[in-house]
């Protein structure tokens, strides 16, 4: 049977119930009541349900092996996971290292010192070889064994902000601003987190003692569109958001450092082999043979059949997900979908939609491992520690970079699903709370990961969990954007790919200014306030459009003139299959812009892009019109 001991939060101690509230809908005024007043019965009988799911195939949560890490061993692993390997050893390989590093922000970097000073000093007491220097590839000092000595030579306020605050931390807790439901807030993606918290912290950050938790009111946020646009998850080529997830590391890990929690990652799970071709394999395994029979394929099939169908018949049916199907037919249904499935045979109209809401979250707890990853569901679950609102948001989207595309995109197919369902509030009885609690136990109860929760802890763990599962459905557009400092970053590391860097300690300090750096765009235009440039659009057409690009002219300009020139000028037109016709006119919605070379692999390019301003970014690129594909889904 499932044991107690082995699961995640314990069945035959369910905490005290909290006084079911009647939650006032989320969708679209963003107001909740107060965790403490919110029911979490939702959660418990999911956990119950998952729990006789379990008994009755006679399975148990087995744990597994995790051995003891000796001293620098996470950091070790930490230096390999962000792209670092090989700062642990060979001093002939630098020229990666110096490229990625050459990018980094003061916080991140001091993030990277730390972890190498931990890992040397761990290495100098086992005797083992030398390990180079953090001096060596920064020209800085920062490890706690020298910091005395870098406030002497070259005070930073940085460096000592950061020290004095963990002395801070072990007597105060952070405080947040009180906000203004009301209020829509700017959420900054110019400049890194870390930085921005960094700042914080030399403010009145830790001014108060009171810890209150932004638990009543969910934000409405504002991203601000700076002169290049805003960047989504799928803007970018493969090759550039390969980049993405080790900077994100970096990030997430400085900007812990900061607000001063330890990010806590687990081992990768060794992943059992199965017999199943649907329940119970891995992610990238059921891609795999999907893509053999459609190729391109992002999301399951399996998994994209379960949501259509639930959308097609489930999204008015009280209670959906909520109410449980019968375990027997749930068991049944799985095996006919082994069978049948991909054979085209299976009759999804015969199937209650409480039972493929139970198919659902069956086939994501039978996962191998967790759609948040055994690595990082540790992390996902610790961001409900972070006080303020506005900083747990920054690190879910770090977070969500970091996640392997399929798990990504897996998930972010399902947080659009649930959207949905939460959008019928009105005729399903489910809103935001009540969704998050049931699929909370779905995402971080798995039978393959430890557990080390304390007594007593298993409430306040239960609705942080439910917590983040609501704030990804509530903030999913939000947390699948790339950071502007993220793409500065990738452009530095691909312009930086065939040189080498003399680092000093300087240019590690000056970095911050040249992430985001509209204040030298504005000179630059001042010097250059006009230029002509080719637009091409090899697909459509053998000519290519000649722009005027000045100080106001976007994307959506460009596109609205190609439009025009397609029109009335007679241009000689390879492909009009799938453009949209309206009025004899092409719709320029219909078109979408590309950044391509230079210093970037391929970027879809906001409509809202100044050209200008990119073009002096990076002045080496093509820019093509591309017709916009069409999908089903936007994955």
């Amino acid at each position: 049977s499932l044991s107690t001991r082995n699961c995640p939060w314990k069945m035959n101690q369910l905490p005290p119930k909290s006084p079911v509230a009647s939650p006032v809908s989320e969708s679209t005024n963003s107001r909740v009541e107060p965790l403490d007043n919110l029911s979490m019965d939702s959660f418990w009988l999911e956990v119950e349900n998952i729990k006789q799911s379990a008994e009755a195939e006679q399975e148990e949560c087995s744990l597994a092996d995790v051995k003891t890490q000796e001293e620098g061993e996470a950091e070790a692993e930490w230096l390999q996971d962000a792209g670092l390997s090989e700062l642990l050893g060979d001093p002939a390989s630098d020229k990666d290292n110096l490229v990625l590093l050459s990018t980094l922000t003061r916080t991140q970097a001091a993030a990277v010192q730390r972890r190498l000073d931990t890992y040397s000093r761990s290495r100098r007491r086992k005797n083992k070889h030398h390990v180079r220097d953090v001096r060596d590839i920064f020209g800085v000092v920062s490890s706690e064994d020298t910091a005395a000595e870098k406030e002497e030579s070259s005070p930073d306020p940085l460096w000592h902000n950061l020290r004095t605050s963990n002395t801070q931390r072990k007597t105060q807790e952070y405080s947040c601003t009180v906000r203004n439901p009301g209020k829509e807030e700017v959420f900054n993606m110019d400049v890194a987190y870390s930085e921005q918290a960094a700042v914080l912290l030399k403010g009145s950050f830790l001014s108060e003692t009171r810890k209150l938790k932004d638990g009543n009111a969910l934000i409405r946020f504002k991203i601000p569109k700076g002169r290049l646009g805003v960047t989504r998850i799928g803007d970018l080529s493969a090759q550039d958001m390969k980049k993405i997830p080790t900077l994100a590391l970096i990030e997430l890990t400085a900007l812990c450092d900061i607000l001063g929690f330890e990010l806590k990652r687990n081992k990768a799970a060794k992943l059992k082999t199965t017999e199943k071709r649907l329940f119970g394999v891995p992610l990238n395994t059921l891609l795999e043979n999907d893509q053999k029979l459609l190729p391109n394929t992002k999301v399951p099939l399996l998994l994209q059949a379960l949501l259509s169908c639930l959308e097609k018949r489930g999204l008015e049916t009280e209670g959906i997900l909520r109410v449980s199907g019968s375990q027997t037919r749930i068991k049944s249904l799985e095996q006919k979908l082994e069978r049948d499935f991909y054979s085209g045979l299976f009759r999804w109209d015969e199937v209650h939609q409480n039972d493929v809401s139970g198919l659902l979250k069956r086939f994501i707890r039978e996962l191998p491992a967790p759609l948040l990853t055994a690595e990082y569901l540790p992390a996902f679950a610790a961001v409900q520690n972070i006080p303020d609102l506005k900083q747990r948001l920054q690190a879910l989207n770090l977070l969500i970079l970091i996640l392997p595309e399929p798990n990504r995109n897996t998930l972010k197919a399902l947080l659009e699903f649930l959207s949905k369902v939460v959008a019928r509030e009105n005729n399903n009885k489910m809103n935001l709370w009540n969704v998050s609690t049931v699929m909370a136990p779905n995402l971080f109860m798995h039978k393959g990961l430890p557990n080390k929760i304390p007594e007593g802890k298993e409430k306040q763990l239960a609705e942080g969990a439910a917590d983040v599962v609501r704030m990804m459905i509530h903030y999913q557009d939000l947390l699948w954007t790339v950071s502007s400092f993220l793409v500065a970053q990738v452009r530095k590391l691909n312009e930086s790919n065939s040189k080498r860097y003399q680092f000093c300690d300087k240019r590690i300090k000056n970095l911050l200014r040249k992430i985001h750096a509209d204040k030298d765009k504005v000179e630059k235009n001042q010097g250059e306030p006009s230029k002509i440039v080719k637009v091409h659009a090899s697909l459509l057409l053998k000519d290519s459009l000649e722009v005027h690009l000045n100080n106001a002219t976007r994307v959506a300009d460009v596109l609205r003139q190609f439009q025009k020139n397609l029109c009335q000028n007679g241009w000689n037109i390879v492909n009009t299959v799938n453009l949209l016709k309206c009025n004899n006119s092409v719709e320029c919605t219909n078109l979408l812009l590309y950044e391509v070379g230079g210093n970037i692999g391929e970027h879809c390019l906001d409509p809202d892009t100044y050209l200008l301003d990119l073009y002096h970014i990076n002045p080496h690129a093509e820019w093509i019109i591309k017709q916009n594909p069409s999908h089903p889904r936007m994955f």
